[in-house]
């Protein structure tokens, strides 16, 4: 399953996705994952998850290597902590997941887009525009999938709070 899930999302991340970004529109698949196996596997594998997603997903592009695998590895980190005291079946908790833990990924990888801090000068409202549009277009739509998943399979995806993720 952990492979899968991570050639699954960097395939919807290079081709189907792509056509989006392309016109402004981020859904980020990345941390999407990431906070679905964080919330089913916990912290340790959630860090796990999100670095070597991160890893592969730097390898994939020609850019700074370690750019993505450092946040989603906190990322998955955090959110697999948090999985022990959330309601993790809530479609609110994983709104707020998705779009913190998306604006947090948007937030870290675009200013090495933009060329580093100093690119930031004049690229603050290109940051500020993809940190929102990225949290509001993944959050609603990743707790769909969510939901429509936790439909189709007729039980919850996460388990019980009490019972320990990992």
């Amino acid at each position: 399953m952990f492979v899968f899930s991570l050639v699954a999302a960097l395939l919807l991340r290079s081709t189907a996705l792509s056509a989006l970004a392309a016109r402004g529109v981020v859904l980020d698949v990345l941390a999407f994952t990431v906070i679905v196996w964080s919330l089913r596997h916990g912290a340790a594998w959630g860090a796990t998850f999100g670095f070597v997603i991160g890893l592969i997903a730097d390898l994939d592009a020609t850019h700074w290597l370690g750019r993505h695998a450092l946040i989603l590895c906190v990322i998955g980190y955090v959110v697999g902590l948090l999985a022990r005291t959330l309601v993790r079946e809530s479609g609110r908790t994983q709104f707020m997941l998705l779009a913190l833990a998306t604006a947090a990924h948007q937030a870290w990888v675009v200013p090495f887009e933009l060329g580093g801090v100093g690119g930031l000068v004049t690229g603050w409202p290109y940051l500020l525009e993809r940190v929102l549009v990225g949290a509001a277009a993944t959050a609603p739509v990743g707790t769909l999938v969510l939901s429509l998943a936790r439909r189709l399979m007729g039980r919850p995806l996460f388990g019980n709070a009490l019972r320990q993720p990992g």
